[in-house]
């Protein structure tokens, strides 16, 4: 009988390829990370690698409320600012996933590239439109046209997010509701609201943080006023390689993390008995 056993030369290729390949990309992810928190930590005056000596120095001057005053008022402005876009968000996203889970299947799948339409549009080609079509309709820069801005660019990132959810719900339950004569605000408040939840702050998570961080729409939309982290970060760059800007970004990273270990925590799938 022919010798059935599988050569272990291509599963040994096939496992260096992939674990080597997964390896490089997990290092080219992670390293900048541990690079920018390494120097968030120096000494010295200036931002070099390797960093020179230990220190919380630079942590302490950015809370020092004289010394690092506008970049307080930009962490407040973009902190602002995303916690509106994340409710501009709901307010377009929760419906329009509602509306489109009771719609025909072919009229859903007409209407929702539509939908999804600016998260394939470059941001920046949006920001300089989103900028020209205000300047002609009679508005200017402002606070209130960045968040508009980054709702129609980030929004849809929630409803994605939210369809996903209501894709596998069982509509029996909103028609059970109804049969047992409950009114559509409260099976929407008592069952469709609930069950959209984790879809909903997956979505609040992921507004919150690409509107943090985003720079192309405020560099359009955002008048003087209004300066914004990321845009003061290139700023402190730009004029001296400010090393509080890697203690900014030791602190986004910081946040963020916390951020998906609740999400992670909060979102997760209750374990079977």
């Amino acid at each position: 009988m022919p010798d059935r056993r599988e050569n272990p030369i291509p599963v040994m290729l096939y496992k260096a390829f992939v674990y080597g390949f997964g390896g490089l990309c997990v290092i080219y992810l992670v390293a900048p990370i541990v690079i920018a928190l390494t120097m968030s930590f120096t000494s010295g005056q200036t931002l070099k690698y390797p960093p020179q000596g230990f220190s919380l120095r630079w942590y302490a001057a950015l809370l020092d409320p004289v010394r690092s005053a506008t970049e307080h008022i930009a962490a407040w402005n973009s902190l602002k600012i995303a916690g509106l876009a994340v409710l501009g968000s709901l307010i377009f996203a929760v419906p329009a996933t509602i509306g489109m889970t009771r719609m025909k299947r072919s009229t859903a799948g007409t209407i929702e590239p539509l939908l999804l339409a600016p998260l394939v549009l470059p941001s920046l080609v949006y920001g300089l439109a989103a900028l020209i079509v205000a300047n002609f309709i009679g508005f200017k820069p402002s606070l209130w046209l960045t968040v508009s801005g980054h709702v129609v660019v980030f929004g849809p990132l929630m409803y994605r997010a939210a369809s996903v959810v209501a894709q596998g719900l069982n509509p029996s339950l909103a028609e059970a509701s109804t049969t047992m004569g409950a009114s559509w605000f409260m099976t929407l408040r008592r069952v469709t609201l609930p069950l959209l939840m984790p879809g909903i702050l997956a979505g609040a998570f992921l507004v919150f943080i690409q509107s943090l961080d985003n720079v192309s729409v405020s560099l359009f939309l955002a008048d003087a006023r209004t300066t914004v982290l990321p845009l003061r970060m290139f700023a402190l760059i730009e004029e001296s390689l400010d090393v509080r800007v890697a203690a900014i970004s030791g602190i986004l990273i910081a946040v963020t993390l916390v951020g998906l270990l609740v999400a992670r925590r909060v979102l997760a799938p209750p374990r079977q008995a």
